[in-house]
């Protein structure tokens, strides 16, 4: 059990959690993953990721005021992913480094991250990033490896605004119009190239020509992160353009 070590990030304070193990296979983290505590109380929220009862923990926990506390070593396997998947990886706690932001998510309707938050967010992002050469697609929400069961960090997430400092990979979305548009119950050539399409990008789904829950259900992940205006799980003309562009803008997955 890790009872004290020198934070990886220099800005960081450190409060020990129990509730860590060995990366698989000796794997080199190459992914952040951002989530929200989704708890009121942020203090308690720290209590539980340090609570061995709890058997969850994160990397790091990040304060509305901008204070960043290390809870496990990065060299260390947090438990904050959960059963998830991206891009053929099964074992996210493995690959990744856990970040949690304070913030009590959908239960409490979505609350505003504040400013001093995300710039702290942003700051540590990037430090991460430099150390261990993670390529911006994958700085990724827990609900793009987890759709359906988590919606964290949220469609107020401003992920633009981080965008705009180099963290993460996005376009600005396509405007939302009307079109042609894919839903659950619908099947076809087209949703099976948007089975495709999202599959490619990196999301846990299964190219069968059928919208179904599951299908619907990943649609609004990537509406969540990609095109938050409107996160109904239908797959609109605006939804599929969005993809689209990401995938082209993206040279290690560019598409026709």
């Amino acid at each position: 059990m890790t009872t004290t070590f020198t934070p990886d990030y220099a800005r960081a304070l450190v409060q020990p959690s129990p509730n860590h193990g060995e990366r698989k296979e000796s794997r080199e983290p190459d992914m952040i993953l951002l989530h929200y505590t989704g708890m009121p109380d942020d203090d308690q929220a720290l209590s539980w990721l340090c609570d061995p009862a709890s058997e969850v923990s994160c990397h790091y926990f990040v304060y509305p005021d901008g204070r960043v506390i290390q809870l496990v070593p990065e060299s260390e396997r947090a438990w904050h992913a959960g059963k998830s998947f991206w891009g053929g990886d099964t074992d996210i706690n493995s690959c990744s480094i856990g970040i949690e932001i304070a913030n009590p998510g959908h239960p409490a309707g979505l609350p505003d991250y504040p400013d001093a938050q995300i710039e702290a967010v942003i700051a540590l992002c990037a430090d991460i990033s430099a150390r261990r050469y993670i390529p911006r697609e994958r700085v990724l929400a827990h609900s793009d490896v987890a759709p359906v069961r988590k919606a964290d960090p949220g469609e107020n997430f401003p992920w633009a605004h981080l965008a705009e400092a180099g963290i993460g990979h996005y376009v600005e979305p396509t405007p939302i119009t009307g079109g042609r548009f894919f839903q659950q119950g619908d099947g076809g050539q087209p949703v099976e190239a948007l089975q495709s399409m999202l599959a490619f990008y990196g999301y846990g789904i299964e190219i069968t020509g059928i919208f179904c829950a599951t299908t619907e259900g990943v649609v609004q992940a990537f509406q969540r992160h990609f095109r938050p205006q409107q996160v109904d799980g239908i797959a609109d003309m605006s939804t599929i353009d969005t993809l689209h562009r990401l995938l082209v803008s993206q040279p290690r997955l560019a598409v026709a």
